[in-house]
C-alpha cells in the first residue's frame, strides 16, 4: 500500500466522472463522511429534510477540474435494503439520480463491515470510489490495508485517507475522474441466480442494475413496491411475490439472511487477501479509560461526571451567562433602546409601532428570543455534542442509559436530547433527529414536551422547592419522572412503527480536533439561523395578532376557572400559564412573584409547580415540533398535554389537601 496514493484499477479504460455529475457521499455511521463533506464544501451547505420524510440529507458544492459540482451527503447505513428510514432514502437517491458518482467512505479498522456494502453498491453497477478513511487509527491498531491490491480486485479506486487532518484529499479527488462501476460479482447458489435472472426480466430500465434490485427484492424490500407498481404490471409484481414465494419455501432461513451471509463471506475472503494484523500495545491509561467508561458501574459516575460539564457548559454557561449577558446587556440595555427609539420617532402608525417594537414586537420580542436567548443555547450545545461525537464518548454514553430508555421505547441516544431540555426544549426538539426511526423521534418529542424542564423554569422551581422542606422536592420530582415513565410506556405501545435496533460501533476514545468542531459548529448554526429563526417570527406575529384582537386576553379568563376549581390555584394563576407557554422565563418568574408575594401556600406550590412542569414548554417548542413533525403532530401533543397536565395537577391538590399533607 502506498500511503495516501491511489490504487489502479484492473480496467484499462475508466468511464471517469462526467463534468457536471453530482457527487454522492454514502457510508456506514461513524466513518467520517460528515468530516469529508465539510472539508470539501466549505459553509456553503444547504440541510433540508428529503421529501416525505424527517431525514437529512445535506448538499454542498465543490469545484472539480474547474467545474463546481454538487456533494449530498446521505445518511449512515448499515445495508442498502433499508431497515430503516435513513437506510431507505440512502436508496431512494441512489435509484432516483441516474446521473451521479459515488465517493463510499469506510472505516479502514473495520474493513469487513466496510466491503459488506461496498459489494452492494458493486451490484448496483453505478461508478464509485473507495475512500478508506481513518487509515490513522487503524495503523495505531497494526492495521495494514493493501489498498492498490484491493482496487485490483474490486476494479475501482480505493484511496486511503484521514479526513481530519484532510491527509489523502486531494488523491480521492484525483480518483474520483476515474471513477467506474466495479468487476467484482457476487455469485449466489444457482437457484438464487435463476430467481435473480427471472425477476430481472420482468423489472424496468432505472439507474441501478436489474441484479441489485432484484436482490432487493428476493430480500424482502417492501418498500419498493410503490416504485415498481408505477413502472410495471400487476402481474408482474405477482409474478415477483411468486418467485420469491417459491424459493423462500425451499428454506426455513429468510432470503434476506442468506443473501447477506454469501456477501458477508466474501468480504471477508477479500479482507483476508488484503489485509494484515499486527497485535500492538495501547497506552496503560488508553485501555483503562476504554474500559472504565463502558464498565456497568465504574462507568455511571464517569457517564454523570460527563452529562454534569454538558448541562454546566449549555445549561448554566449558555442558557445563564451568555443569556443573561445578551438579552439584558447587549439587547436589553443597548439594542432594544435603540430600536424602540428609532421606530418610535419614525413611524407614524401606533399599530406598526407595537408590531415592530411592542410587547410581542417583531424586534423587541422575536429577534432578542432568537439570538439573545436561544442562539447562545444553540452554539454551546452544538461545540458540546461536536466534541462528545469526535471524542468517541458518544456512543459510550448511549450505551450505559440504553437499559433504562427502553423502558419508554426509546434507546440510549435519546439521552442527549433528554439533556439538552435541560438548557432549552425547542433545540432540544432539534436534536431528536439523532435517532432513527419516526416513532421513536415522536415519543422523544412528546417527552420533552411534556416533563422536562428548561434551564430557566428548573432556576426558578429549585429556587422555590429550596424554601420548602424535602418532602415538596421528592413529591414534585416524583410527580414529574412518574408521568414521563408512564406516558411513555404507554406512547410506545400505542405509538404505530416500530423502535430501532440498537447497534453501536464503540470507536477508540480520541482527542478531539478543534478545526472540525468549529466547522461542524459553524454549519449548524448557521442552519439553525436560516431554518429555525422564521419560526419565532411566524409565533411572534401569531401572538401580536391574538393580543391585538383580544384572544389572548378571552383564553386566560376562559382558564381562570379550571385553574381556580380544579387546581385550587389563586384565578391569577391562569395568567402566569398563559405566559409560560408564550414564553417559558416569564411564566416561571411570574410564579415565583406570587409566591413571594404569600398568593400561594406551600401545597399550592407544588401542585402548580407539578403542573406547568408538565405543561407543554412554549410556543417555539410548539413551531419545532410543526417543523420536524407536523401540524397534526403538534396539535395532538398539545391537545394530549394541556388537559393531562390539569387533571395530573389536580389529582395531586385534592390528594395533599385531602390526606392532610405538610411540606
Amino acid at each position: 500500500m502506498t500511503p495516501g496514493g491511489t490504487a489502479t484499477a484492473a480496467r484499462s479504460e475508466p468511464a471517469g466522472a462526467r463534468p457536471g455529475e453530482p457527487l454522492v457521499l454514502v457510508g456506514n455511521p461513524n466513518v467520517g463522511k460528515s468530516v469529508l463533506f465539510g472539508y470539501l464544501t466549505g459553509k456553503y451547505v444547504t440541510v433540508s429534510n428529503y421529501p416525505g420524510t424527517t431525514v437529512e440529507v445535506s448538499r454542498g458544492t465543490l469545484t472539480l477540474e474547474g467545474v463546481r459540482r454538487t456533494l449530498v451527503d446521505t445518511p449512515g447505513v448499515n445495508s442498502l435494503v433499508p431497515m430503516s428510514e435513513d437506510e431507505r432514502v440512502t436508496r431512494d437517491i441512489l435509484l432516483t439520480e441516474r446521473q451521479r458518482v459515488l465517493i463510499q467512505v469506510g472505516d479502514t479498522k473495520n474493513l469487513g463491515r466496510t466491503l459488506f456494502l461496498t459489494l452492494q453498491i458493486a451490484e448496483m453497477e453505478v461508478p464509485f470510489v473507495l475512500c478508506l478513511n481513518m487509515r490513522d487509527e487503524a495503523a495505531s491498531r497494526g492495521i495494514r490495508v493493501d489498498s492498490r491490491r484491493l482496487g485490483e480486485s474490486l476494479g475501482v479506486e480505493v484511496v486511503p485517507t484521514v479526513a481530519v487532518r484532510r491527509e489523502g484529499i486531494s488523491e480521492l479527488m484525483t480518483a474520483v475522474r476515474l471513477a467506474r462501476p466495479s468487476t467484482w460479482k457476487v455469485h449466489y447458489d444457482a437457484p438464487f441466480e435463476a430467481a435473480i435472472a427471472a425477476i430481472s426480466a420482468l423489472l424496468p430500465d432505472a439507474p441501478l442494475a436489474r441484479r441489485a434490485l432484484a436482490l432487493m427484492i428476493l430480500a424482502g424490500d417492501d418498500s419498493l413496491t410503490g416504485w415498481l407498481r408505477a413502472r410495471i404490471p400487476e402481474a408482474s409484481l405477482a409474478r415477483m411475490e411468486e418467485i420469491r414465494d417459491v424459493l423462500q419455501r425451499d428454506s426455513r432461513v429468510p432470503l434476506g439472511v442468506l443473501i447477506n451471509r454469501q456477501r458477508q463471506r466474501e468480504a471477508d475472503r477479500l479482507v483476508a487477501r488484503v489485509r494484515e494484523a499486527t497485535p500492538t500495545r495501547r497506552a496503560p491509561l488508553g485501555r483503562l479509560l476504554d474500559r472504565l467508561t463502558l464498565h456497568p458501574i465504574f462507568g455511571l459516575p464517569i457517564l454523570a461526571g460527563v452529562l454534569y460539564a454538558f448541562y454546566l457548559f449549555v445549561g448554566v454557561f449558555g442558557a445563564g451567562t451568555a443569556v443573561d449577558f445578551l438579552e439584558d446587556t447587549v439587547f436589553g440595555a443597548w439594542l432594544n433602546p435603540w430600536m424602540i427609539g428609532a421606530v418610535n420617532g419614525s413611524v407614524p402608525w401606533a399599530w406598526l409601532r407595537d408590531f415592530l417594537v411592542g410587547e410581542y414586537g417583531l424586534l423587541t420580542m422575536a429577534v432578542t428570543y432568537s439570538i439573545a436567548i436561544i442562539l447562545p443555547i444553540v452554539t454551546t450545545f452544538f461545540l458540546a455534542f461536536g466534541i462528545l461525537e469526535d471524542s468517541g464518548y458518544l456512543p459510550r454514553l448511549a450505551v450505559l442509559v440504553n437499559r433504562l430508555f427502553k423502558v419508554i421505547g426509546l434507546n440510549g441516544k435519546a439521552v442527549l436530547p433528554m439533556v439538552l431540555g435541560l438548557g432549552c426544549d425547542t433545540m432540544a426538539t432539534l436534536t431528536t433527529r439523532i435517532l432513527e426511526t419516526p416513532k421513536e423521534r415522536t415519543i422523544a418529542i412528546l417527552m420533552l414536551a411534556l416533563g422536562v424542564p428548561c434551564s430557566a423554569q428548573l432556576t426558578v422551581t429549585l429556587a422555590m422547592l429550596g424554601g420548602l422542606s424535602w418532602k415538596a422536592m421528592a413529591v414534585w420530582l416524583s410527580v414529574v419522572v412518574g408521568c414521563l415513565v408512564s406516558v411513555g410506556f404507554m406512547a410506545s405501545r400505542i405509538l404505530p412503527g416500530r423502535g430501532s435496533d440498537f447497534i453501536l460501533e464503540i470507536p477508540p476514545l480520541r482527542r478531539p480536533t478543534l478545526s472540525n468542531i468549529a466547522t461542524k459548529t459553524v454549519a449548524r448554526v448557521e442552519w439553525y439561523l436560516k431554518e429555525a429563526v422564521p419560526l419565532f417570527l411566524l409565533g411572534t406575529v401569531i401572538l401580536f395578532v391574538g393580543d391585538r384582537f383580544g384572544a389572548l386576553a378571552v383564553v386566560e379568563r376562559a382558564a381562570a376557572p379550571v385553574v381556580h376549581g380544579v387546581l385550587g390555584l389563586p384565578p391569577e394563576t391562569a395568567g402566569v400559564f398563559i405566559l409560560g407557554f408564550l414564553r417559558r422565563d416569564f411564566g416561571a418568574a411570574g410564579l415565583f412573584r406570587m409566591a413571594d408575594a404569600g398568593m400561594l401556600d406551600p401545597v399550592g406550590i407544588v401542585v402548580v409547580l407539578s403542573t406547568i412542569t408538565l405543561f407543554i414548554p412554549c410556543i417555539a417548542n410548539f413551531f419545532m415540533i410543526v417543523k420536524e413533525k407536523s401540524w397534526g403532530v403538534a396539535l395532538a401533543v398539545a391537545a394530549f398535554i394541556f388537559p393531562f397536565a390539569f387533571l395530573v395537577g389536580g389529582a395531586l391538590n385534592a390528594i395533599l389537601r385531602g390526606l392532610g399533607v405538610v411540606l
